[in-house]
């Protein structure tokens, strides 16, 4: 093996038999047999020698001795290694020059002499240059035992700069695809997130519009802790309102219902036709009982006919109305009609009040729409007009307790010793708060042409908004009777009022049937009032068989039909 020279050089000759796992080629000797023998610059004597220094052997950088490469003649003889089987032949001088020819490196032997044998060897890596500044390994003879230590190797491994371009397009694709699913993992926990919040809202509403009995398809007379209250049971506050018309005369009644168990506020219209039992016993109206009775007499009326319980009486005149109207800053409601001027001196001119929605009415406008009946116009029209002032100004009104009793202590007014300037001010803005929020209604009570209330027309009002059931009697109260006159004989039911007025019986008035009926009835409702029905019916003339359980008129413990064999003459 040559030391310091690559394949192709020197004595020796070697080919490719493969590669190594870093890539390098790996060779092995070709036999003596198999190396060319021609040289292409033995004849032709081309004597420059670069390293020629005066007849001295150079040294390789490595501090080797330098030898000859091909073609360039040093003026020395190269070393030839004895095999042992043939002599060192003089080499032949073709050019006379005195010179040896240079060292052939392709391994051309002189001309005429025998080639020498070289022993084959097995497939190797040819020794590469040590470090600079490292001694110089001896070249050994095939005498020696080839037995070669790994420090005569140097193996470098050249960076690759293709290498590190893998290497960084790897890293390139692992932190992009690391950016992703990291992008991907944010967008799923925001996605959670958002969800986990949208549900904790939608939890939340619920939960209040539940709370505030508002939640739609659930009863309103569902109680906070989710009990179903009955509308008997559930609580109330009631004031009456008394509007006098100080200009045209006339009076209008209203019910302002807070019920605090449902959260709900309801106006209900009384018509002046409602027929009400005075304190003589004697049927009479609503309008002659303000009239008549005064508030005190009325407010309890009202609670017998329709089984409430009254807490104060608001006495409102005209003026005060409008002055309330400009202290809330005039109200917003949707007009039915125009309104007239009541001041103006001539016909023809603009109306006070034009028809149309969200109108904006002055005090004096509103009390003229609220006052307004055209002619030939129900008196429930005008009523229901009121109702709508009404509930404008709750909606102006301020929902603090505080700032509507100012407003009401500001109208200066004298009010019914059971109703305090501080509780109509709370009271109001309890009403103010639940008209603002839309919880507010208005609600007409139905009653017949003869003013009394029918169980079928007045059931939505009377047990929905009121209690739906007449107030209970005291022990020393009197049994109410209604009687309804089914006989055909105008007066019959005049005379059994005075038979049981006479028994000590509170009457009240049933009105007309619209047809006759053949036999009497006494109806009673509740199983502790059969025995005052029997009564009844001994008190009218009548045979026990009339007694009966069936549907007794509101405000009545006992109900009684008279049919054509009532006989007035024997009761």
């Amino acid at each position: 093996m040559n030391d310091r020279y690559d394949a192709g050089y020197g004595s020796d000759q070697y080919e490719i038999v493969g590669y190594d796992e870093y890539g390098q080629p790996v060779y092995r000797q070709i036999p003596a047999q198999q190396q060319q023998t021609y040289d292409p610059y033995a004849g032709q004597g081309y004597g420059y020698d670069p390293y020629n220094d005066g007849g001295r052997q150079g040294t390789s950088p490595y501090g080797q001795p330098r030898q000859a490469g091909p073609g360039y003649d040093t003026g020395q003889q190269a070393p030839v290694h004895d095999t042992g089987q043939q002599p060192a032949q003089p080499a032949h001088d073709p050019y006379g020059t005195g010179r040896q020819p240079a060292y052939d490196p392709y391994g051309q032997a002189a001309p005429g002499g025998r080639q020498p044998r070289v022993a084959e060897q097995t497939a190797h890596i040819p020794q590469q240059a040590g470090p600079v500044g490292e001694p110089a390994t001896p070249r050994q003879t095939p005498e020696d035992e080839r037995d070669y230590s790994t420090g005569q190797f140097a193996f470098v491994e050249a960076p690759d700069g293709d290498s590190e371009d893998v290497i960084d397009w790897l890293n390139f694709t692992e932190n992009r695809t690391e950016r992703r699913e990291e992008a991907k993992r944010r967008a799923r926990s925001r996605m959670i997130a958002l969800v986990v919040v949208l549900a904790l809202v939608a939890a939340g509403g619920a939960g209040y519009l539940w709370y505030a009995g508002k939640l739609p398809g659930l009863s309103s007379s569902t109680g906070k802790g989710g009990a179903t209250t009955s509308t008997a049971a559930q609580k109330r506050d009631v004031v009456i309102v008394h509007l006098h018309n100080t200009g045209g005369g006339g009076t209008s009644t209203a019910l302002l219902v807070d019920n605090t168990t449902t959260k709900q506020g309801t106006t209900v219209l009384l018509p002046n036709s409602l027929a009400m039992t005075g304190d003589d016993g004697t049927t009479t109206t609503l309008a002659k009982s303000v009239t008549d009775d005064g508030s005190s007499g009325t407010r309890d009326q009202l609670d017998t006919v329709l089984g409430t319980n009254i807490e104060g009486t608001w006495r409102l005149d005209t003026p005060y109305l409008q002055n309330l109207v400009e202290l809330v800053g005039n109200i917003d409601i949707d007009t039915n009609t125009d309104v007239p001027d009541p001041d103006a001196k001539k016909k023809g001119q603009a109306p006070l009040v034009h028809q149309g929605k969200d109108q904006t009415l002055s005090g004096k406008a509103a009390v003229a729409y609220a006052t307004y009946r055209a002619s030939g116009e129900a008196e429930n029209a005008q009523l229901e007009r009121f109702g709508q002032v009404m509930q404008g100004v709750l909606r102006k009104m301020s929902s603090d307790s505080s700032a509507a009793t100012v407003t009401v202590q500001t109208l200066a007014q004298i009010l019914d010793p059971s109703l305090t300037d501080k509780d109509l001010g709370t009271f109001l803005a309890k009403l103010a708060d639940l008209a603002k929020g839309g919880d507010y209604k208005t609600a007409l009570l139905p009653v017949q042409n003869d003013g009394t209330l029918s169980a079928q027309t007045s059931a939505s009002v009377v047990k929905d908004v009121l209690g739906g059931t007449a107030k209970s009697p005291s022990a020393d109260s009197a049994v109410r009777v209604s009687v309804q006159n089914a006989t055909g004989v105008k007066g019959n039911a005049d005379k059994a009022r005075v038979v049981l007025v006479n028994g000590g019986y509170t009457f009240l008035e049933g009105g007309t049937a619209s047809g006759t009926q053949a036999a009497s009835k006494v109806l009673y409702s509740d199983a502790a009032d059969k025995e005052n029905a029997t009564e009844v019916a001994k008190t009218l003339g009548l045979g026990t068989e009339a007694v009966a359980k069936g549907t007794v008129g509101s405000g009545a413990d006992i109900s009684v039909v008279l049919g054509q064999d009532y006989k007035p003459s024997s009761s």
